[in-house]
Formats: C-alpha cells, structure tokens, sequence
C-alpha cells in the first residue's frame, strides 16, 4: 500500500517590526544605505534651508518690515547660506560617491565602513547643532555664512549662537575630511582585479579628485574655524583688526572656499559624463582628456582663491587674474568633448538625457558671463 507525506509548509515569517527596521538603518554600515542617509539628509536641510530663503524674500516683498527683525534677517541670510552650501551641496557628493562609487569599481563596499558611518553621524550632528543655535537666548549666529571678522568676534557677535555655528560647521568638517579619507583608500586599493586606473569610469575619477580637494580645503577651514572659536572663548585675538587678522580670515576661507566650488562641481560634472554617452549611444569622447581636464581643475583650484580679496589691496593682482582665466581651459575641455560625445551619435530625448542638455547650456551661459 502506498503511503503518501504530508507536504510540511514553512512557518510565516514574522512580521517586520518599525523599531528594527529604524535600528538597522541608524546602525547600518552598508554603503548604499549610507548614501540614502546623505542624501535623505542633505535635501532636509535643503528645505530648511529653502523655507529661510522664503522668509527672506517674503520680508523684501514690501518696503519696512513685515515679518522678522533685522537680527533676524541676518541670522536667516547665515544659516541659509551655511546649509545650501555646506549641509546640502556638499554632503549630496558624499551621498552620490557611497551609492555609486564602490558598484562602478567592483568593490564590495568602502574601505571602513564603520568610519563611513562616522563620517554621516558626525555631519548630521554638526547640521543638528548649526539649526539648534536658532533656539538659544540670543539668536542663531548673524554675522553672514562667510563668518568675515570682526564680525564674528565676540565683541559684535556675543551670543552663543555664533559659537555653535563655529562649532557645528567644524564637527561636520571633520566628518567630511573622514569621508574623502575613506573615498580615497576606496579607489586606490579596492578595484576589483583588472580594473586598473584608466579603465576607471570618468565619475569614479571625478569623486577621487573631489575627495583629494576635501583633503586639501576642509581641514583649512577647520582650523580657521578653531582658532575663531578659540578668539571668541579665550581672548587669542588671532583675528583682531590691529593685527591684520580680517585679512587672514579671507585668506583662510576663501582658500577653502574655491576649492568649496570644485567640490560641490566635479561630481556632478561625473554625473553628466556618464549620462550623455548612454543616450549618444557612443564611447565617451577624450577618455584621456577629461581625466586630465579634472586633475587640472584640482590642481588649478587652490591657486585662485584670492580672486574673491581683489578689493582688499593686500593680493598679486596679476598672477590672480591669470590663473582665474586658466582654470576655464580644462572646463572648456570637459564641454568640448560632451559635445564631441554627441557629435554623430544616435541621441535619445529622454528625460536624463533633456537635464543633461540643460545643464549644457546653463553651463555655457555661466561660463561666458564669467
């Protein structure tokens, strides 16, 4: 007689609870999910940001005031500056560079993960404390998101808004110094076997030279931003007008602040690189050129930085200009062989293919008004 069995069912999986799914995502060392947090991240303070220009806009709709004091005013003109170019434009890099970078060169994830996830805490916290200095007695820092001293001194700005300002644009700094760190040790000794240098795809190249600017820019300003701090605490008077200290901050902070540009540009500028041969459906343009148009722009980057001092008198006016005309050699170079991508290609319309042409031209336009 035959005997049958009783097929045996696989016992439900339980369901998934909120609270894990929350800790595994705040825990998480995975890059792909570290990426989602830069960017989930970066475009909340992105509206936070936006809301405080809205309010701005909204205050100059009409002469006199309407909805804010002038304290107010400029405290919302600094942290508007502060999280559109340091807490949004910035960490979106670090966010594009984890979600993409290590899938491009066949590595299973960054060099450290654990300091990748570091490096996220440490910028999300220091956003945390420049948008919380708005709840302290006397207000969030108002002395402009360049932070020129002596406004910044303790003497004009005595509350301590300003000082968590210095403090969080420094903790997140260091978070972003630790993130080029890791993109760096990534690329250099994580490709996968075969993968040599030049066969590196063109956004690949553009996040290692992004992060040697990191490397080169933010600890300047970190160390600009501690002795501020150490001015405004403990009388240093690094920065006192009698010892020509404002002119040092320029120095200081412009020199992180063109590299600043590269930084947030250079990524993108990978981005379109990848774009525009897929719907040409074309073999990229100067493989060659382009690598050397970015080492270019890296190099170039930190030689022009006292363009932004030309009123002050106190800088080579010559070598300046020159080298702030030289730098468009190798970004004209990287719109040349876009174009030379699309040249006799078989071009598709589509929408990423339509943002890239946009970014063409409004690139074009903003190059040639200089």
């Amino acid at each position: 007689m035959a005997t049958t069995t009783r097929p045996e069912h696989e016992a439900p999986a339980e369901p998934t609870k909120l609270g894990s799914i929350v800790v595994d995502w705040l825990t998480t060392t995975d890059h792909k999910k570290i990426g989602h947090l830069y960017l989930v991240t970066a475009f909340g303070f992105f509206l936070i940001g936006g809301l405080l220009a809205m309010i701005m806009r909204a205050e100059l709709a009409r002469p006199g005031l309407q909805l804010i004091s002038p304290e107010q005013y400029n405290q919302a003109f600094t942290l508007h500056g502060t999280l559109m170019l340091l807490f949004f434009a910035t960490p979106v890099f670090a966010g594009f560079a984890n979600e993409i970078m290590p899938l491009q060169i066949g590595a299973p994830d960054v060099a450290f993960p654990r300091l990748n996830m570091l490096s996220y805490w440490l910028f999300f916290f220091g956003g945390l404390i420049v948008i919380g200095s708005l709840l302290t007695p006397g207000g969030a820092a108002d002395f402009g998101w360049t932070a020129y001293t002596p406004l910044s001194s303790k003497t004009r700005t005595p509350g301590v808004g300003g000082d968590m300002w210095v403090m969080g644009l420094a903790l997140s700094g260091f978070g972003t110094i630790l993130g080029a760190v890791n993109f760096i040790t990534t690329v250099v000794c994580m490709r996968a076997p075969g993968m040599t240098m030049f066969r590196l795809p063109i956004f690949t190249w553009n996040i290692l030279f992004t992060s040697i600017l990191v490397l080169l820019a933010f600890p300047v300003l970190a160390a600009a931003l501690l002795v501020l701090e150490a001015d405004r605490k403990f009388g240093a008077v690094v920065f006192e007008g009698a010892n020509g200290g404002p002119v040092l901050w320029q120095h200081l902070f412009w020199f992180f602040g063109h590299p600043e540009v590269y930084i947030i540009a250079l990524p993108f500028f990978g981005i379109i690189t990848e774009i525009i041969p897929v719907f040409s459906r074309k073999v990229v343009f100067g493989y060659m050129g382009l690598v050397g148009a970015t080492i270019g722009i890296t190099g170039l980057s930190a030689t022009v930085w006292a363009h932004h001092m030309f009123a002050t008198g106190a800088v080579l006016l010559p070598f300046f200009s020159f080298m702030t005309f030289l730098i468009a050699v190798p970004t004209g170079v990287k719109f040349f062989n876009w174009i030379g991508t699309m040249w006799r290609g078989s071009l598709s319309f589509e929408t990423p293919m339509l943002w890239a042409i946009g970014f063409l031209v409004t690139f074009l336009f903003g190059g040639l008004t200089g």
